[in-house]
């Protein structure tokens, strides 16, 4: 009596999402441990120094004639992908957007410290209430980017974006350097 009034939908069994809900679950489970892994280079190069500080050491106690003798090993070209730092640089300038020179001579001033490092990724937030301004000021900014410091900026990635502090003529790069 109660097949007749069934409605023409098939029923959805539990046992058949079940297999998908372990696929799914396993598949997020991959994706986490891959992302969750650090760079390889950078911890090859910090378990090779410690390594070869101790090798030295120990030659040097036990035969200081043998050390002068010995060749210097090549040190190991990094052969995995480059990694970026967790941490940002933060740099704030602020200008005119029309002085060029000026905006250009303040990142070259307050990128000073991180001279012969790569930046992999820029993100500016450019300062106005109005939201069309702010990114506007920060697309100028980041094509200023590579007259400031063309070694540093060099095929780095740059993204505009706003902040809506009333501080117009502000903008706060977030700089992401490659490790290493």
């Amino acid at each position: 009596m109660r097949d007749r009034f069934r409605t023409g939908r098939p029923r959805v069994r539990s046992a058949h999402l079940a297999g998908w809900l372990f696929a799914d679950l396993l598949l997020v489970l991959a994706l986490v441990a891959m992302g969750d892994q650090g760079d390889p280079v950078a911890a090859a190069r910090a378990t090779a120094t410690p390594a070869a500080t101790a090798t030295a050491t120990a030659t040097a106690t036990a035969d200081a004639s043998a050390t002068a003798s010995e060749t210097p090993r090549p040190t190991p070209t990094p052969t995995g992908p480059r990694g970026v730092e967790h941490d940002a640089v933060t740099v704030d300038v602020t200008g005119d957007s029309s002085d060029t020179a000026g905006l250009v001579a303040q990142i070259r001033a307050a990128t000073e410290r991180y001279a012969g490092r790569q930046a992999a990724v820029v993100l500016t937030f450019g300062s106005n209430r109005d939201p069309g301004a702010g990114q506007a000021y920060a697309h100028t900014v980041n094509g200023l980017l590579a007259q400031a410091r063309p070694e540093m900026f060099r095929g780095t990635t740059t993204r505009d974006f706003i902040s809506l502090t009333d501080n117009p003529r502000h903008a706060s790069l977030e700089i992401y350097f490659y490790t290493g």
